[in-house]
């Protein structure tokens, strides 16, 4: 039941699809987005709705950046499984991230007028992301928008430009935490979840984008008291995103993704739209 039903407020966060997640930009630059997002399997919608602070600053002579992600959710929707009707109603916080990357050759620590004349080649960065479980849990629930359990995210990258194209190529391994009040006082445990992702992007002349996305994930056996329950998960996501600026301060951004396969018959759609504010840097 678990891997039917929680996979969907588990995973929805775990699989996004960030295109330009190692790239430059002026240090002492700040943004925040906020936006919403929607996901919806075949019998459950889960709405959030996220802010996003973000913070470029220099370690060691090239770039890097500070975020953090606090999303709030409601999730809805009935199911079944093995004949028993699943019903899931929640609302409220869901797990914040926060996370730290670095970029750790090809984009160097810049000023904004500095960052005028950077013509991006080869970039290669890491990162380390954390989900703290802060989120709304209730342990009689079986569906839940708050985890109760860490999850610990280190990932690598690298961008790479062609004239106006970029082409993008990244992985991440998902650690999970033990949740020792899964329905009761049962303990939920899970192997790490491993991905890979690639985004073909085309920048046009007025700094617009948009970008073709694709991510692979593999891994993921869980445990409940020890006991396997299901075997790993494999998926499929295919994906695209649009961003326009408004102008120097504003920019607009749409999302959307699609399951095209999903050995667990967990495949969800996504459809999102963020608003970002740029300031700091010596704009």
């Amino acid at each position: 039941m678990f891997c039917a039903l929680g996979f969907i407020t588990c995973q929805v966060h775990a699989q996004e699809i960030e295109a330009r997640a190692y790239s430059n930009a002026p240090i002492d630059s700040n943004f925040i987005t906020g936006g919403i997002a929607q996901a919806k399997s075949s019998t459950y919608t889960l709405t959030t709705e996220v802010i996003n602070l973000t913070h470029v600053l220099d370690v060691a002579g090239q770039s890097g950046r500070l975020s953090l992600t606090l999303p709030y959710a409601q999730l809805s929707g009935t199911g079944s499984v093995n004949g028993q009707v699943i019903n899931a109603s929640a609302e409220g916080l869901s797990d914040p991230m926060i996370k730290a990357s670095v970029n750790l050759y090809g984009a160097p620590a810049l000023t904004e007028s500095q960052f005028k004349n950077y013509q991006q080649d080869l970039i290669i960065g890491a990162s380390l992301a954390a989900t703290i479980p802060w989120g709304k849990y209730n342990n009689d629930q079986m569906v839940n928008i708050g985890g109760n359990r860490t999850v610990i995210q280190p990932g690598i990258g690298a961008s790479q430009a062609v004239g106006p194209w970029r082409l993008e190529l990244a992985g991440m391994a998902s650690i999970y935490t033990s949740n020792a009040s899964y329905m009761g006082n049962n303990t939920l445990s899970q192997n790490p979840v491993y991905s890979t992702e690639t985004h073909v992007i085309y920048y046009f002349p007025n700094t617009a984008w948009i970008s073709a996305d694709a991510t692979y994930f593999f891994g993921g056996q869980t445990y409940i008291n020890g006991s396997t329950i299901n075997g790993s998960q494999e998926s499929w996501r295919f994906g695209s995103t649009l961003s326009y600026p408004i102008d120097k301060y504003n920019a607009i951004r749409l999302t959307g993704s699609t399951g095209v396969y999903s050995n667990t018959n967990t495949s969800y759609d996504m459809l999102g739209i963020s608003w970002q504010y740029r300031w700091g840097g010596g704009l």
